[in-house]
């Protein structure tokens, strides 16, 4: 069984930045820390991978070595990294950073670290490779939308989260209602209303970066994929491949983006269509991350796509701080 983790409490003060794909969480991060004396906690389950910089969009070794940095480049490609393991890293790394004086500022789009972070979680199943392979050889049969369909008859929560080809997650889900009779989304801590934390909560600020129109997003995203492949995205995985250890149902692997491209490279379809599996990818992740983030009430939403929306993140940096020094 996993490792349980009570509800935090008595995290340190720390700012948080979240958002989806694309938002502009790096850039205003980096605007904090010309302000205030922060270190940035990554909290994105990609950034750990060595030699996935392109693909993942990773701070510039500038970017990097003016401000530090954790939780980036931690983990070879074939290695996995776990919102457990990601848990016991923060709350080191928090401790660490308060006691050199500075502030933890904690980064990212995997909504499942924060939760984990925030909320604690539950002793999940085992892996059950006979009910796993049991489900694949459903899905070749019917379809991961079917299979989809069917999740969602049992588990509500974590369905509407995960698009109708998200094979890798609709079958742990799958597997583990099977096996143990209870939804995944029921293994997230649910705070009791005696035990139920604040939503204003004067240890930490919570923001948010998501945009007023989805369109703006879009073209970020269609743009970022561009210059991911101008910059010598295919070459990255060409290389990632050519180790000849690692393979497509790695976790590494299925990153979006990665994950479409090995398949192109693996001829599964024309590489013409890289372009546009890959930002329909993109744009699904960022659909999955603003229903996470729409669970979080405690969260202060800045628009991204307004002009001011730097300002406004640095105004609210600035409420805090004098809140938390008066």
């Amino acid at each position: 069984m996993g490792v349980r983790f009570q509800l935090n409490v008595a995290l340190p003060r720390y700012l948080a930045l979240v958002g989806p794909t694309a938002s502009g969480k790096t850039a205003a991060a980096l605007a904090i820390a010309q302000h205030w004396p922060v270190e940035i906690i990554s909290v994105d389950s990609a950034l750990v991978y060595r030699g996935m910089d392109i693909g993942t969009a990773k701070p510039t070794a500038a970017e990097l070595a003016w401000v530090p940095h954790h939780l980036i480049n931690i983990r070879d490609p074939l290695q996995a990294y776990s919102a457990a393991e990601f848990v016991t890293d923060a709350k080191q790394l928090m401790a660490d950073i308060t006691a050199r004086g500075k502030l933890p500022l904690l980064v990212g789009g995997t909504m499942l670290y924060f939760k984990a972070l925030r909320d604690g979680l539950d002793d999940m199943p085992r892996a059950d490779p006979a009910i796993r392979e049991a489900i694949a050889l459903e899905a070749a049969h019917k379809g991961w939308p079917a299979l989809h369909a069917e999740l969602a008859q049992v588990d509500q929560v974590t369905a509407a989260r995960l698009a109708p080809a998200d094979s890798q997650r609709i079958s742990r889900a799958l597997e583990v209602f099977r096996s143990s009779g209870r939804p995944l989304s029921s293994f997230q801590t649910r705070n009791s209303d005696a035990q139920e934390a604040p939503l204003d909560d004067p240890n930490s600020l919570l923001m948010s970066l998501e945009p007023l129109d989805r369109a703006w997003l879009h073209q970020r995203i269609a743009q970022r994929f561009d210059a991911m492949l101008a910059n010598g995205f295919l070459d990255e995985v060409r290389a990632l491949r050519a180790r000849g250890d690692l393979h497509p149902d790695l976790p590494s692997m299925r990153c979006v983006g990665y994950r479409q491209a090995w398949e192109a490279l693996d001829g599964q379809w024309p590489m013409s269509e890289l372009r546009d599996k890959g930002m329909a990818a993109t744009r699904q992740l960022a659909k999955r991350q603003i229903t996470w983030l729409r669970s979080m009430p405690q969260r202060q939403v800045v628009a991204c796509d307004a002009p001011d929306a730097l300002a406004q993140v640095l105004a609210r940096v600035i409420d805090f701080c004098q809140q938390a020094s008066g």
